[in-house]
């Protein structure tokens, strides 16, 4: 039998050709569990407002591995030493790092399971893999959990200026096609250097930094936090609740047998056994996207609904303040729906809800990006910063917001 080629190539919009490093990174990718993030999308619901919005995760995870080869590269051509273990580390962490994501992540970690974040399951995924590829990715999960002695290369992970973000920026402002996002990596990794183990910005990449946390900022207020996504988010949130409420009554639903499991079951990160991580692997955007199409019938008036509504983009109505929504200002609006709609108290939360978003593209409580400057100092950001409303990046915004039928204006 003859050997695989396993030194592939992809072709890739945003970045020409990616290439696959060695057999090991080629092996996960096939993996099953890996091969699932091509049905999850990148985006969530971001589609129905931007039609382009249709990549996966698939796409960006091998993104952020092309990227990081790049800032290997650079960081070596600097006299950064860094392994081969070490690089295969870094490699395998970043491809891997999304790996926990289910369909729709934020909507389905706010309803069928229960405070389990996709960053665990990342981590249960990685442990899984280690033990079919034979303690292979053990450096790759100490460094991902920050266990690692070598600082920058969880920085290079997960941090403020890390591979992750500066991929799905320059991805998602690409499929979207809000040019507001489009970082510019190549420059920021060329200015990209390691003192005393900690992840350093040259002072001449300050500029590129600055774009970067713009960028970052106008896409979460365009893009990430849209209302028309907001609210098409929540509404799913609400019908994986209302499912799992009706599942839990006894009403049997039509669902694929994974999704039927996070139904039946209250799944927190105590009950997240191997049995649940195989059943979780198999879920993707095909599962939910199905059941919504055969909810639509069901007889329960608030699951079909609401599921009409996203099937049809035929949305609830949302309107931002920057003053804080009251519950009392929304029980008018909810003797209404229960009235209009004949239904209780109780089922009108499901149309007329309350909610905030907040938005802060550079935090100064978490791990700082350093600017080294040319007498080899180094400064925060935000104090090496000669741009006057800089500052303002680092501020918390909040906004409210409240969702109602159209009919009730």
């Amino acid at each position: 039998m003859s050997q695989i080629n396993k030194l592939k190539i992809f072709n890739d919009p945003i970045y020409g050709f990616i290439t696959v490093p060695n057999a090991l990174i080629y092996d996960l990718i096939q993996h099953p569990y890996f091969q699932r993030l091509r049905r999850i999308s990148q985006m969530g619901l971001s589609y129905l407002v931007y039609p382009g919005a249709n990549h996966t995760r698939f796409h960006h995870a091998l993104g952020c591995m092309h990227i990081m080869q790049k800032a290997v590269e650079s960081l070596r051509f600097k006299g950064v030493s860094i392994s081969v273990e070490e690089e295969n580390a870094l490699y395998i962490a970043i491809l891997l790092h999304d790996i926990g994501h289910g369909p729709f992540s934020h909507a389905m970690e706010s309803s069928i399971v229960e405070d389990v974040h996709h960053e665990a399951i990342s981590l249960l995924f990685m442990q899984q893999l280690n033990k079919e590829f034979e303690g292979k990715l053990s450096l790759a999960i100490q460094v991902f959990k920050g266990e690692y002695h070598r600082k920058f290369m969880l920085q290079l992970i997960s941090s403020q200026l890390d591979m992750d973000r500066m991929d799905y920026l320059k991805r998602d402002s690409f499929y979207s096609g809000v040019s507001e996002g489009n970082v510019n990596s190549e420059r920021i990794i060329q200015m990209m250097n390691v003192v005393d183990d900690v992840l350093v910005i040259e002072e001449k990449g300050i500029y590129s930094v600055e774009k970067f946390l713009m960028s970052r900022r106008l896409m979460y207020w365009q893009v990430y936090l849209h209302k028309t996504s907001l609210v098409a988010e929540s509404i799913l949130t609400k019908i994986l609740k209302r499912a799992k409420e009706l599942t839990l009554k006894g009403e049997e639903l039509k669902a694929s047998s994974p999704l039927s499991f996070f139904m039946h079951h209250k799944v927190t990160m105590e009950t997240f056994d191997a049995e649940t991580l195989n059943l979780f692997s198999k879920l993707d955007d095909f599962d939910i996207i199905s059941a919504l199409k055969s909810w639509q019938d069901h007889p329960d008036f608030v699951l079909s609904s609401l599921s009409k509504m996203i099937i049809n983009r035929d949305l609830l109505k949302i309107k931002l303040s920057s003053e804080k929504i009251s519950s009392e200002d929304l029980l008018p609006l909810k003797e209404r729906v229960v009235s209009e709609y004949g239904i209780s108290l109780t089922e009108a939360n499901y149309f007329i809800f309350r909610g905030k978003i907040k938005n802060q593209a550079y935090s100064k409580e978490a791990e700082p990006i350093r600017i080294l400057k040319k007498d080899k100092t180094i400064e925060d950001i935000v104090d090496a910063s000669d741009q006057l409303n800089f500052k303002s990046v680092s501020k918390f915004v909040t906004k409210y917001y409240i969702c109602f039928p159209k009919q009730l204006l």
